[in-house]
């Protein structure tokens, strides 16, 4: 499930900040995920590792050219393209327009598309059924 997401035209430091901040607000108190990015350089400078260090979260950032620590996160970016993106022309979409698609893509995603790997739910509803927050 993504449990939080922003949409940009420049990946930056206000972009991943903002999601991370987003994310680390939906967490209970209890829960400590692992966080898996590649090694960009808004995953390394000092406000990045300062809201990781408070919210006692665990960076992984797999070694160049090599990506099983996010592995996850990459199969899920190919579904999105195979299922979003690749099927369609978007020549004529504004920028507007095809961050809205993704919005709802992700929303879709995680509340509808279900998944054989869990038990047929959909990712929201495999977490509540295991008692878990949104």
């Amino acid at each position: 499930m993504a449990v939080s997401w922003t949409i940009g035209t420049s990946p930056d430091a206000n972009l991943t900040n903002t999601m991370l901040d987003n994310a680390i607000t939906e967490l209970n108190p209890k829960e400590h995920p692992i966080i898996h990015s590649d090694r960009g350089c808004h995953y390394r400078w000092p406000g990045w590792l300062e809201r990781m260090n408070n919210a006692n979260l665990t960076r992984s950032m797999s070694k160049k050219g090599c990506s099983p620590d996010y592995s996850a996160c990459e199969g899920f970016f190919g579904r999105l393209k195979n299922e979003m993106f690749y099927n369609r022309s978007w020549y004529r979409d504004s920028i507007d327009a095809f961050i809205d698609e993704v919005d709802s893509y992700m929303r879709w995603y995680n509340e509808k598309r279900i998944k054989i790997s869990l038990g047929g739910m959909s990712p929201l509803q495999y977490r509540l059924s295991l008692g878990l927050t949104i």
